[in-house]
């Protein structure tokens, strides 16, 4: 072997580390779930879908309308939902509204998931074909929005919905819309 191949056998992979390296380095400290969403601040997009539970009863965006909520799109076929599962029982045990985006899946299927495993959601609305999600800019299940009153988009994380995501994440943002939508109590007392 000549010098100039060893030489290049010797600096090929080293060249490829470095690069690996500051790639890295570059990444470091920014969160690797974060996805940004071109619908941020926009409404969720208008839909006609049926209901998981009951085929004939249609939901629209009109059910994130008044109260602030969480959107989790899931599936059955989904490993990582199952993860978060339990996270999303505690919360919904906690009074937070959350509706369910059931993605590509079959409904018997999803149906005994949710008996088997736990139901969170408020409502779950049936997307068999992936329609509502590809509006959304879904990437895969799971994926997490936060909706406010007015149904617009105000975050959205990618990925398993953990305790540690949602205390450093999304509990004080919607905490912050909670408190941002309240209705303040009537003053003086009207005599």
């Amino acid at each position: 072997m000549s010098r100039r191949a060893r030489l290049l056998v010797f600096l090929v992979p080293l060249l490829l580390f470095a690069a690996l390296a500051a790639l890295l380095y570059s990444r470091n400290g920014t969160d690797p779930s974060f996805l940004p969403s071109a619908r941020l601040g926009q409404p969720v997009p208008a839909f006609t879908l049926p209901a998981l539970d009951d085929p004939a009863r249609t939901l629209s965006q009109e059910l994130l309308a008044g109260e602030v909520s969480l959107v989790n799109v899931w599936a059955t076929w989904c490993a990582a939902c199952l993860v978060e599962n339990p996270v999303l029982l505690t919360l919904a045990g906690d009074g937070v509204r959350i509706v369910g985006i059931n993605y590509k899946d079959e409904r018997d299927a999803a149906q005994a998931w949710l008996r088997e495993h736990g139901n969170a959601f408020a409502e779950v609305v049936f997307d068999e074909h992936g329609s509502l999600a590809i509006d959304l800019g879904v990437y895969g299940a799971p994926e997490t929005y936060l909706v406010d009153r007015e149904g617009r988009i105000r975050y959205r994380t990618v990925g398993v919905l953990d305790q540690r995501a949602w205390h450093d994440e999304l509990k004080p943002r919607y905490d912050a819309l909670v408190a941002e939508t309240a209705v303040p109590p009537a003053a003086g007392g009207g005599q």
